[in-house]
C-alpha cells in the first residue's frame, strides 16, 4: 500500500479563527454540542460564514474522493485523557464537536442513528477493551477492512468526516476510490447485479437482530459522473453469490487494495471521504488504554438528492434503524 498523501486543502489562520470563534458562541449560548437547539442553529451560523471559507468547506470533488482539511490546532493537555469507551467522553472536546458540526452543514445535512452512540451526532471513535478484533471503530489489534459506511442502509452518509483529536502513534487511515480502480466492462457488469446483502455491523445490536429478510443489493452503480460504490467484505455473505460475481468481488477488492493510501492523521486534521466513492478502513495497532490512544470523531453527512445511488434502495427496510437528521432532532 503506497503510503503518499491525501490532497489536502488548508485554513489559513484567518479561516481557522472564524471557524473556532463561531463555534464557541454556539457552544457557549447552548451549553452543550448535543443540544437540539444548537443543531437548529447551524444552519443560520453557517449562512453568515464568510464566502472564502464556504469554499475551503466545500464538499469532495476530485476522483480521489477524499481530502485533508489541515490547519485546525487541537491542545491536547487541555483536551484530557482519550476515554476508554464512547460513553464515557462527556463533554470532552465540545468545541470540536461544533467545528465538526459547522463544516458538516456546510457541506449538507448532518445525520445520526438511533441505534448508534445514544442517537449522538458526533460520534467517539476510541479503542475500548474486549472489543478489540471487531471489525468496528471501537477495534484495534486487527485490520479494520475497508468498507463504505453504515453499507448496510440506503439511508447511509454520502460524506464521512473524520476529526484527529490525539494520534501520537500515527495510525494510518486507510482509503480506495472506486475511480482509481482499473476495472474490467464484464466484472462492472457482475457487480451492478443486486446478488448478496449486505448485514449491519456490530455497532448495532438492534438492526442485527431485525426479523425482515436481507435484500441483495448491487455493489456497483453507474452514474453520469462515473461509478459508485457499496463496499463491506466483513459483514457480506459471498456464499450466497454465484461463482462469476464472487471472482469479481475479489477482483474489487485486490484493486482497492493496489490503489489504497494510507492517512495518517494529525490532531486537528479533518478527513473527509466521499463515502459513495471511496471505502476506508484502518491499520492494525496495540492499544494501551492508559489515556493517550488514538482518538477520532467522526460525523456524517446527507447530501440531498445526489444522484450517485440506485432507485431500488428507497425500497428497502434498513433493518429497521431510522436515520435522524440535525434540523428534526
Amino acid at each position: 500500500m503506497p503510503t503518499c498523501p491525501a490532497p489536502v486543502r488548508r485554513l489559513d489562520a484567518a479561516a481557522v479563527a472564524e471557524l473556532t470563534t463561531t463555534a464557541a458562541k454556539l457552544l457557549a449560548f447552548h451549553g452543550s454540542a448535543t443540544s437540539p437547539a444548537l443543531l437548529a442553529d447551524l444552519p443560520v451560523m453557517c449562512a453568515q460564514l464568510s464566502e472564502p471559507l464556504r469554499h475551503r468547506l466545500r464538499p469532495v470533488d476530485t476522483a480521489d474522493g477524499l481530502f485533508v482539511l489541515r490547519g485546525l490546532e487541537i491542545d491536547d493537555t487541555d483536551l484530557g485523557p482519550t476515554p476508554g469507551h464512547w460513553s464515557t467522553v462527556g463533554d470532552a472536546g465540545a468545541l470540536w464537536d461544533v467545528v465538526l458540526l459547522l463544516v458538516s452543514t456546510l457541506m449538507g445535512t448532518p445525520i445520526a442513528w438511533d441505534g448508534q452512540q445514544d442517537g449522538r451526532f458526533v460520534h467517539n471513535i476510541v479503542p475500548s477493551p474486549g472489543h478489540e478484533s471487531e471489525q468496528t471503530g471501537a477495534s484495534s489489534s486487527v485490520l479494520l477492512a475497508p468498507h463504505t459506511e453504515d453499507a448496510f442502509h440506503p439511508g447511509r452518509a454520502h460524506l464521512l468526516l473524520l476529526c484527529c483529536m490525539r494520534n501520537r502513534d500515527a495510525i494510518a487511515t486507510t482509503a480506495a476510490s472506486v475511480r482509481l480502480a482499473d476495472l474490467s466492462d464484464a466484472d462492472v457488469e457482475q457487480l451492478k447485479r443486486p446478488v448478496a446483502p449486505i448485514l449491519p455491523d456490530d455497532a448495532y445490536e438492534q438492526a442485527r437482530e431485525f426479523g425482515g429478510r436481507p435484500a441483495p443489493v448491487p455493489t456497483l452503480f453507474e452514474t453520469p459522473e462515473g461509478l459508485t460504490m457499496r463496499y463491506d467484505p466483513a459483514y457480506t455473505p459471498l456464499e450466497e453469490a454465484d461463482e462469476a460475481w464472487r471472482d469479481a468481488y475479489g477482483r474489487l477488492g485486490e484493486e482497492l487494495a493496489r490503489v489504497s493510501v494510507a492517512v495518517s492523521l494529525e490532531p486537528g486534521d479533518v478527513l473527509i471521504v466521499d463515502n459513495d466513492l471511496v471505502v476506508h478502513g484502518r491499520v492494525p495497532f496495540q492499544a494501551r488504554y492508559d489515556g493517550t490512544d488514538r482518538w477520532l470523531k467522526r460525523a456524517s453527512v446527507r447530501v440531498e438528492h445526489r444522484p450517485t445511488r440506485p432507485a431500488a434502495e428507497n425500497g428497502e427496510h434498513g433493518y429497521g434503524q431510522a436515520a435522524l437528521t440535525a434540523w428534526a432532532a
